[in-house]
């Protein structure tokens, strides 16, 4: 009884197709799949400028570093 087999989903899909009808629930899946495409962009770019921060901060404290072992 808790495992479900495909004629079970079948009929789920059904009644939801009937309920709310293939166009909304096409525009739903595009929906979602833009929603999906903006999140992955968002990381993409937020992803990109992270590295480059801390690639000048660790470039910045080796040189004071250098500096002052040479000055010593």
């Amino acid at each position: 009884m808790g495992s479900f087999s495909i004629w079970h989903w079948l009929v789920v899909l059904v009644i939801i197709m009937m309920v709310f009808g293939t166009k909304k629930l096409r525009n739903m899946g595009s929906d979602l799949g833009s929603a999906v495409k903006g999140f992955k962009d968002g990381m993409k770019d937020g992803g990109a400028d992270e590295p480059a921060k801390e690639l000048r901060d660790k470039t910045t404290i080796d040189v004071e570093a250098k500096d002052k072992t040479h000055q010593g």
